[in-house]
């Protein structure tokens, strides 16, 4: 059993968990898996439970510090969280730079164990457990532990050490043991470059077969060209022709890409990652408009089958596109609305008109080339109209869409001019002190008289009249809505300025009491807490939003600045370096440690005045302490290991600090 410090504000942890009682299951120290997190409350589902390993392992990857999570109901044999996280972590033999949070979520109370000497100080694995105290009340224990592994590679960070990594003792040369951050990056330069050659040995093998395939679409579709000239003619080939030979060079330059690659000039990984990825590229890009032309072939091969079924079915299609009312819908449309409403769908009668003529033109050449025998001739015609037949459909299509558009922006026009019509209402029964509310109603009924004038009329422009109404409609709620926030703002002013005065003035009170004990954090987070609640009631009159904020800053502030006073005085040693102070009796504990907590009595950090004499009744020998913290061992595997098996006496671990959430 390892010595251990314990100070009044762990006995009180345990007084405490005596008195609360047993909850749910408890839980005695617990062996850890082989992840990080060990979940015996059931609090995280799987998936959570994966994220937060990799993120611990990923912090370790960061740092070299492993950190290990425990989720269990309730702390029990023994109840005391400090205690049970301790032995917890010597049950499974963690060193220095191995850290142990113990939460218990039906108890409400958590704790990080770590061993003195460790590469991260009393106070900064104190500042962790500050950071994952919000996530902790809002039972987010996903959030808790990411957000303790992000202030450990923060604190690793900004912690000034050259050693992330403890290196352990060696085979054969016992005692030789060192902490180098160089050992962090030989480690994660060997990873990059085994994974830049993986990468390489992937692109290598990619380019290798895309070369191969694209070679042989070239050498099938030079077959397909001529096959197809002679059935369907220079003209229906030309775009094929044109796709080959731009495949052709693309191909060329992949195989001079190659080439170089293969000769006896030495290349650089960046060079040939270059050049392969380009080699894929150009292959993957041949290939891509050889398929394309090999699929249109495949359709006018599909058509010279059955060439007379084919014609009727384009047939069927020009007489859908060719009904006439692309005209009729735009005389309906520029008889009521403006020309630039109109833009959209100009021109789109004599394009159609274009197209169906040509149409109709391919229809019969097809039906002579049936009747001759050229059934090639006729795939390719009827093909033809089918395609000029398609984009004459879509033009009507899309003019009857565009009267359908018009039509559905003169609805939201409607919409919006009963909504500011409310709108200016509502302003005009408000207080205005300043004068905006009113000049906000008086432009909103000018813009809506404009937009009234765009929507009535024979030259129509009902797009115009939506930008107008949708201007007015974003101002004047915006006027409206900080009307009503400044309203409910003065409405909660008074009594968020109570509770900030009671809140600053509980947080100073308590540190006061308590000074020799509390440290710059909480006495920094109180002074802007004050300020912020003097700033609140400064601009009250003015600007009761602004107030509201400042008030609320304050309560903010406020209880910071209690919960890092609570934990600077939970995990005060307040009796270190004690020099002899007369004889004092063990029932003067209690009332001696309060005034050096108060300030009346010197604390740890400047010594206790005085010649010798003892502590009566206890332990404590006369003058200063000695021992009180000792370096730790180191951890007996290997580096490389992410837990030690054991650990070699002569350490001890924290004995305050974590608390209730």
């Amino acid at each position: 059993m390892r010595a251990r410090r314990w100070l009044v504000g762990a006995a009180l942890g345990a007084t405490w968990g005596l008195l609360s009682g047993a909850a749910a299951w408890a839980t005695s120290p617990v062996p850890l898996g082989d992840t990080y997190v060990t979940d015996t409350a059931d609090v995280l589902d799987a998936s959570d439970e994966q994220r937060a390993n990799a993120r611990l392992a990923e912090a370790f990857d960061q740092t070299g510090s492993d950190l290990y999570v425990v989720f269990v109901d309730e702390f029990t044999d023994p109840a005391d969280r400090i205690a049970w996280a301790n032995q917890t972590a010597d049950l499974n033999g963690l060193g220095e730079s191995q850290y142990l949070l113990a939460v218990s979520t039906e108890g409400r109370q958590y704790f990080i164990s770590a061993l003195d000497g460790g590469p991260l100080s009393d106070a900064q694995v104190g500042r962790i457990e500050e950071e994952i105290l919000p996530e902790l009340r809002n039972s987010d224990w996903l959030g808790a532990v990411e957000a303790a592994a992000d202030r450990l590679e923060s604190e690793h960070g900004a912690g000034g050490r050259t050693a992330a990594i403890v290196v352990g003792s060696v085979v054969g040369m016992a005692g030789i043991a060192g902490a180098s951050f160089g050992v962090v990056k030989m480690r994660r330069g060997k990873r990059a470059r085994q994974e830049a050659q993986q990468q390489l040995a992937h692109l290598e093998q990619t380019s290798g077969l895309a070369l191969v395939a694209a070679d042989d679409a070239v050498k099938t579709s030079e077959q397909e060209l001529e096959f197809a000239r002679a059935q369907f003619g220079d003209a229906a080939v030309a775009e094929f022709a044109t796709a080959l030979d731009g495949a052709r060079a693309q191909l060329m330059e992949a195989f001079s890409l190659r080439q170089q690659l293969d000769d006896e000039v030495s290349d650089t990984d960046a060079q040939r990652r270059e050049w392969l990825g380009r080699i894929i590229e150009l292959c993957g890009a041949a290939d891509a408009a050889l398929d394309a032309q090999a699929g249109a072939f495949a359709e006018l091969r599909d058509i010279e089958r059955d060439a007379p079924a084919a014609l009727e079915a384009a047939r069927e299609r020009l007489a859908t596109a060719d009904d006439g009312s692309i005209a009729a819908e735009l005389v309906r449309l520029g008889s009521t609305y403006a020309a630039d409403e109109m833009l959209a769908v100009a021109g789109h009668d004599e394009q159609a008109s274009g197209l169906l003529a040509f149409a109709r033109e391919r229809t019969a050449a097809a039906e002579r080339a049936i009747g001759a025998g050229r059934s090639g001739e006729a795939a390719v015609a009827i093909r033809e109209a089918e395609t000029a037949a398609a984009q004459a459909d879509q033009l009507r299509q899309a003019v009857a869409s565009h009267g359908e558009a018009i039509a559905a922006v003169e609805q939201r026009c409607a919409e919006l001019i009963a909504d500011l019509e409310g709108d200016v209402a509502a302003a005009r029964g408000m207080t205005d002190t300043s004068g905006g509310i009113t000049a906000a109603a008086l432009a909103t009924e000018q813009q809506l008289a404009s937009a009234r004038a765009d929507l009535d009329g024979a030259a129509r422009r009902p797009s115009r009249a939506l930008q107008t109404l949708e201007a007015a409609n974003a101002h004047i709620d915006g006027v409206l809505q900080a009307a009503r926030d400044e309203q409910r703002a003065r409405q909660l002013l008074g009594a968020r300025l109570t509770q900030a005065d009671d809140d600053v003035r509980q947080a100073e009170h308590y540190i006061a009491s308590r000074r020799g004990a509390v440290g710059a954090v909480a006495r920094t987070r109180v002074s802007e807490a004050r300020a912020a609640l003097a700033q609140a009631r400064s601009v009250q009159g003015a600007d009761a939003r602004a107030a509201l904020n400042e008030a609320q800053r304050a309560i903010r502030l406020a209880a910071e600045a209690l919960t890092s006073a609570q934990l600077d005085v939970s995990g005060y040693d307040g009796y270190d370096g004690l020099g002899g102070r007369g004889t004092v009796s063990s029932g003067d504990l209690g009332s001696d440690l309060a005034a050096v907590l108060g300030g009346i009595l010197g604390s740890g950090r400047g010594g206790y005045g005085g010649s010798g004499g003892s502590w009566g009744g206890g332990a404590w020998g006369g003058g200063s302490r000695s021992g009180s913290r000792s370096s730790g061992s180191r951890r007996s595997s290997s580096g490389g290991s992410r837990r030690s098996s054991s650990r070699s006496g002569g350490g001890s671990r924290r004995s305050s600090g974590g608390g209730r959430f």
